[in-house]
């Protein structure tokens, strides 16, 4: 079951949009204000936001840069009279896509699935838990919202790890597919100090971790939490 959060405080057009939306695959969650939408985003987690952006206690533009402070979830704009200002800020500030009022709801469910089929594609190089957001295509990845910086090498194991977590991959195979042009000329602490600067990254005590575990004897796992 995909879950779409809608914000719309037109009661009427949010409605007929939810009726659009909603089938046996995807459930949405109508919120007319932003102080709902945000006790819905602390409460349960969703494939898509769809944001109006004027609202009567603030704009979707607003709670659209506070989702990206810590998410990268999907976010469509509902924009009115083709606002280019809008338009322009909405997708400088993270925003997927923008529709302009009035709007055919076939063309809004068009959108809609587009994006979800681009989330099914890239489902396992876009992660997102326990304050961490890893944009694997984009190369961004944020620790509580903040850019952490990383090597092509420390993004490769992170992927590999985060991609296969709760699994233990021993060190051989990490130095195979980590080195795959010369595996077998890599100094034997090449992994063990591309896991602790990784651990420096993105562990608050890298001396005790919490995600990037040893598993002694055997090689690395990302916990599941």
């Amino acid at each position: 079951m995909r879950k779409i959060l809608l914000l719309e405080d037109d009661m009427a057009l949010g409605q007929g949009i939810r009726f659009a939306l909603q089938n046996n695959d995807v459930d949405v969650t109508l919120c007319s204000t932003m102080k709902q939408a945000r006790q819905m985003l602390k409460d349960a987690a969703f494939d898509l936001l769809v944001l109006d952006v004027n609202l009567p206690d603030g704009s979707g533009l607003e709670l659209l840069r506070e989702v990206r402070r810590s998410r990268l979830t999907p976010i469509i704009l509902l924009t009115a009279n083709d606002m280019e200002t809008d338009i322009v800020t909405g997708l400088e500030s993270g925003a997927d896509d923008y529709i302009t009022k009035p709007f055919s709801l076939a063309v809004l469910r068009a959108r809609v699935n587009a994006q979800l089929r681009r989330q099914d594609r890239g489902q396992k190089d876009l992660v997102e838990l326990d304050g961490f957001a890893f944009n694997f295509p984009r190369m961004e990845f944020k620790k509580d919202g903040h850019p952490v910086e990383l090597s092509k090498t420390e993004q490769k194991l992170l992927h590999l790890l985060v991609s296969n977590r709760g699994t233990t991959l021993s060190r051989g195979t990490l130095v195979d597919r980590l080195w795959t042009d010369g595996a077998e000329y890599v100094d034997e602490n090449a992994l063990s100090v591309t896991i602790k600067r990784l651990r420096n990254k993105l562990e608050d005590n890298p001396s005790k971790p919490q995600y990037l575990k040893t598993v002694y004897g055997v090689g690395y796992t990302w916990s599941v939490q």
